[in-house]
């Protein structure tokens, strides 16, 4: 295993990079972060029939000027800097793949896009000047082909000086002779651990790549006859047009935040509840009283806080509903690639706030979980527009838990502050990223943004992001709500809750109006930010309260994992300062609420 060759694959973002990845390796694979970085790599093998290789799927990039972290490890990894002997952070239920990464990649895959040509071959020509082996996998030729275009391959593969394989990775068209290829370039290569990579001046030189890529792409690409343009390629083209795209964007929107809520709450009431409440937890609850005899311990396994009743209950039936119709949502839009035209759209609004169009895909990733939203701001082009971002997910937008919670509490209650409770945080959001923007010193963004095709979403891709996401929530949301409840339960039977909730009283009562009991939230999302919102829908409170322990739940605390990954992409310092801000604007804003309130109700 310490012998086997490494492959690079590099390509942009959103052009089949990954399931080409998948398609070669299989489910044999390992995620790492790079040396000296926070930014993730994954790892597999493709087996061949008498000897394998690691592949190493190189973080999306749109060139390799070393603009951003992202471009920075791309361009050092082809340069062979020693990632030797570096173990793998996690594994996602696989195999531990070998790390004992070679220093310089014995080839290259590229994958190039069918769709928007030239750009892709911008970053292949900047590939190959580092004169390593190289095939270019020409993906999404369907979308050429539904176009009624042609790419003439052997003219590109002539003027390329490498083979170019045509697939559509989603289908697995072209993968085996991808393979072929790629065995026999492995054959072929020469030794590369003892060659010298000559160091790379791309700014001399990307004018002339963009005129060799036009120059290419006019006599590869061509339509054979003329065609009217497909109703896709219409409507593709209005949804980046203030008119109708921003009229269609609210209703889009609307009907996502229809979906998310309507389904949501179908599932959970007429699916994961009375399964749960009728079933499961009555099961469990006869199990204990017959094995452990009544008293403290049995009261924290199926009390009223109790492990097995509160601990199943929420995490499945009040909060999953919705992050299973959240990530339906997420994933259609994903997929049919109307994200990038919103952000598009939005981007003259979002350059208001210091922040460029391109920054509403890790703004949107926020309403599913923080921690992959700041991981995402690393494309973003300065370290400003991260702060910015992150602070903002940091603040003012609820994960999917989050949602779930809130929709829980307020959805049958009163759609009207259901609805407040979003259109608050889209304000303060928009105020803060204002002020933050004047504070901190830097240039105004620009955008550049690639749309893609706009695709009908296929469904079995769909099914496997969703069940993905889902799997995800269980083991990272769902198990540690379960053990942070039976903590509650743990010192809601010894006491333990009660005197803190004489000390919290002052806060929660006189401040925010609240009764004593919902100093507990306040206590468990510290761990779990959805946990300040969720014991909440147990107790007996008006709608104005309901409202005020909302947005308490909506600005206070990031969970323990975000602030852990803001220390690890930023700072302790910065992770202190989110700390202190989200905490004082939550109680600020809480406490005016109730009495603002107070006046009228």
């Amino acid at each position: 295993m310490n012998d086997k060759e490494n492959v690079l694959l590099i390509g942009p973002p959103n052009v089949g990079k990954s399931v080409t990845f998948n398609n070669l390796t299989g489910s044999n694979i390992s995620i790492a972060n790079y040396v000296g970085t926070t930014v993730e790599f994954t790892v597999g093998e493709i087996i061949f029939d008498d000897y394998n290789v690691n592949l190493i799927d190189v973080p999306g990039t749109y060139t390799l000027e070393a603009t951003n972290e992202a471009e920075k490890i791309a361009v050092e990894m082809l340069q062979g800097h020693d990632f030797k002997h570096k173990k793998f952070e996690h594994c996602h239920d696989q195999k531990d793949v070998d790390a004992n990464l070679r220093k310089k990649p014995a080839a290259v895959i590229s994958v190039i896009d069918a769709y928007n040509l030239e750009s892709s071959l911008y970053l292949l020509f900047q590939v190959l000047q580092y004169n390593i082996p190289t095939v270019a996998v020409l993906n999404r030729m369907d979308l050429i082909e539904e176009k009624g275009e042609k790419i003439d391959v052997e003219y590109l593969s002539y003027k390329l000086g490498i083979p170019v394989i045509p697939t559509v990775a989603v289908e697995k068209k072209g993968l085996n002779e991808l393979k072929e290829i790629l065995q026999t370039i492995l054959a072929k290569a020469p030794s590369t651990e003892t060659e010298n990579i000559r160091d790379i001046d791309n700014s001399k030189i990307e004018e002339s790549f963009w005129q060799k890529a036009e120059e290419i792409v006019s006599k590869a690409k061509f339509r054979p006859s003329v065609l009217k343009k497909s109703k896709r390629e219409i409507w593709g083209e209005r949804l980046v047009k203030p008119w109708p795209g921003l009229p269609l964007s609210i209703l889009i929107l609307g009907l996502v935040f229809a979906l998310i809520v309507g389904l949501g709450m179908g599932l959970r009431q007429f699916l994961l509840l009375p399964l749960f409440r009728e079933y499961i937890i009555p099961v469990i609850s006869l199990g204990v009283e017959a094995i452990v005899a009544p008293g403290t311990f049995q009261n924290i396994l199926i009390g009223e806080y109790g492990l097995f009743v509160k601990g199943l209950e929420w995490p499945f039936t009040l909060v999953m509903p919705y992050v299973i119709s959240f990530y339906i949502a997420f994933s259609i839009l994903e997929d049919s690639g109307y994200l990038p035209r919103l952000g598009s759209l939005l981007d003259g609004l979002l350059n208001k706030l210091g922040l460029p169009g391109s920054s509403i895909i890790p703004l949107l990733l926020g309403y599913g979980c923080g921690i992959p939203a700041i991981m995402a701001t690393r494309s973003l082009n300065s370290y400003k527009e991260r702060m910015i971002v992150t602070t903002l997910v940091c603040l003012g937008i609820p994960c999917v838990a989050q949602s779930g919670a809130f929709i829980a509490l307020l959805g049958e209650e009163s759609i009207l502050a259901l609805l407040l409770v979003f259109f608050f945080s889209l304000f303060v959001i928009f105020v803060t990223g204002f002020i933050i923007d004047k504070l901190l010193p830097g240039s105004r963004p620009y955008t550049i943004m690639e749309i893609p095709e706009l695709l009908v979403p296929r469904s079995e891709v769909i099914f496997n992001k969703i069940w993905f996401r889902t799997k995800n929530y269980i083991y990272e949301g769902a198990l540690p709500m379960i053990a942070i409840i039976g903590v509650a339960a743990f010192f809601y039977e010894t006491g333990v809750m009660g005197i803190i909730g004489q000390l919290l009283s002052p806060l929660v009562v006189t401040w925010l109006h609240l009764p004593a009991e919902a100093s507990t939230p306040l206590i468990l999302g510290i761990f779990r930010r959805e946990l300040a919102i969720v014991p909440l829908v147990e107790m007996d409170l008006t709608t104005l309260q309901l409202f005020t322990g909302a947005i308490v739940g909506l600005f206070y605390v990031p969970c323990v994992a975000i602030i852990a990954t803001l220390a690890r992409e930023f700072n302790l310092k910065f992770s202190v300062f989110i700390l202190i801000i989200t905490t004082t604007i939550a109680f600020l804003i809480g406490g005016a609420i109730a009495r603002i309130g107070g006046l009228f109700f």
